[in-house]
């Protein structure tokens, strides 16, 4: 698979998606029967009732009771029409995989060890370690970071093999470079003018692991995320997108490193009509709202 398959995400007319394949933006249960109690001191207060009848009463809650008890027991056990469980445990405390697993369940396995700037670092050897580093490398490769040159070359460094960086570095300056930026309505550096904030935020939805060996894997990462630029003046409103990465991975130097990817619009759903926020709250919810380390 080609890193250069797909287009990237974000478009070159509305500031988001463009044309170039290196863009990434953009138990029982009881019944308890209480019985009306007689109360002398109260007009009509009840008399007690005789022997005879209270034997009576009594006989009759409890019939009912066993009869409520044994009607709970009927419907408890589902056989084999029951609804397989997402999840489960088994009697030796195993993990229960023949009733089915959700293919993103958590682990409870540390995810990473240590960061390496702003990206994790230190995913685990194995199928868990790989869908984490796909998710935190889809975060970082569609971050506003990557349209300023500095922090794109330190991107890059960290996330692609040595073998892959350098060519990529020169592809993704070629995509993000100082044309395109005008039309997002940044400088050269990436950045947007005072009284203006440019938003580029990617959430992991979820992972799919397609392939593993000891010493490769490919991971596909469900995105959604937010892209445009906040302010009063912009041209570029803040507006959200779904799309899939396609992850090709590398065990290097005891890391799981990008050798190559892709990139494809949705699945999305179905857009709601919620009100959107302004833009002075969207800026504000950037600013105060910090990101995740994601994490199978």
């Amino acid at each position: 698979m080609s890193y250069d398959d797909e287009q990237g995400y974000g478009s070159r007319d509305s500031g988001g998606r463009d044309d170039s394949a290196y863009s990434t933006l953009g138990g029982t249960r009881q019944t308890r029967t209480r019985l009306p109690e007689g109360n002398p001191g109260a007009p009509h207060g009840r008399r007690p009732a005789r022997n005879s009848r209270s034997l009576v009463m009594a006989v009759g809650v409890v019939v009912l009771l066993v009869a409520a008890i044994a009607f709970a027991n009927l419907g408890g056990d589902k056989g084999d029409d029951a609804a397989p469980t997402t999840s489960g445990t088994s009697a030796d405390g195993g993990s229960d995989t023949t009733r089915g697993t959700a293919p993103t369940a958590p682990t409870g396995t540390d995810p990473v060890t240590g960061k390496n700037g702003t990206i994790a670092s230190g995913f685990a050897h194995d199928e868990q370690g790989a869908q984490s580093a796909a998710a935190n490398y889809a975060v970082a490769l569609v971050s506003a970071d990557i349209l300023k040159p500095d922090r794109r070359a330190q991107i890059i460094s960290q996330v692609f093999t040595a073998e892959r960086a350098g060519e990529l570095a020169a592809k993704f300056d070629q995509s993000y470079n100082e044309s395109f930026l005008n039309k997002l309505g940044l400088d050269k550096s990436g950045n947007a003018p005072s009284g203006l904030t440019y938003v580029s935020r990617t959430a992991p939805v979820g992972t799919k692991l397609t392939s593993y060996a000891d010493s490769s894997a490919r991971v596909e990462v469900w995105c959604t995320g937010v892209f445009g630029t906040a302010g009063v003046s912009s041209t570029n409103p803040v507006s959200n997108d779904w799309f899939t990465m396609t992850f090709e991975l590398h065990w290097v130097a005891d890391e799981w490193k990008v050798d190559s990817f892709t990139q494809k619009d949705g699945p999305a759903p179905v857009n709601t009509d919620r009100t959107a926020a302004s833009a002075d709250e969207i800026a504000k919810a950037v600013e105060e709202y910090g990101g995740f380390t994601y994490a199978r």
